[in-house]
């Protein structure tokens, strides 16, 4: 059995239990058999790879999502204080950015990483740039700093 497999048994196994709360005999076997089931036909269509169940990410995942969560955080307070500001200025803009992320799934959480951030949305995605939409300019110069891209590179790596 794969590792990627073994991972998604794990993952739905704990799934089950948390989301079940009945650990009766006839439960838990139809959960062993729904579990297998789900497996067998994951396996069958070959969605179970690594980056369906990204183990190499999980220990520089948490670091990650803190940073994340921080950033969220101050986004969150300047998208307040601009709709609670009246004499604020809104200085939106639409801009294409290079990035330099080398595969697939770098590209994917850095375009979600965007959007999840308030003031800004991932608009399209190329494997040379990514063009975002922000209510304030300054929150695309921040995306070109580059330290948002870095990061993911190292999560990535």
């Amino acid at each position: 059995m794969k590792t990627q497999t073994l991972g998604l048994v794990i993952l739905l196994v704990i799934f089950w239990l948390v989301n079940s709360g009945h650990y009766t005999p006839l439960i838990l076997g139809l959960g062993v058999a729904s579990i297998g089931l789900v497996v067998l036909v994951a396996r069958r269509m070959n969605v179970v790879d690594e980056e369906s169940i990204p183990f190499h990410l999980s220990r520089e995942l948490p670091a990650y999502y803190l940073w994340l969560l921080k950033e969220l955080v101050i986004s969150n307070y300047q998208v307040v204080r601009r709709i609670w500001q009246f004499g604020l200025k809104l200085n939106p803009a639409i801009e294409s950015i290079d990035i330099t992320q080398d595969s697939d799934m770098g590209r994917v959480i850095l375009a979600n990483s965007i959007s999840l951030t308030p003031g800004t949305i991932t608009t399209s995605i190329t494997a040379e740039s990514i063009t975002v939409h922000a209510l304030d300019r300054s929150s695309i110069a921040a995306l070109k700093n580059g330290d948002m891209g870095a990061r993911i590179r190292r999560l990535t790596r």
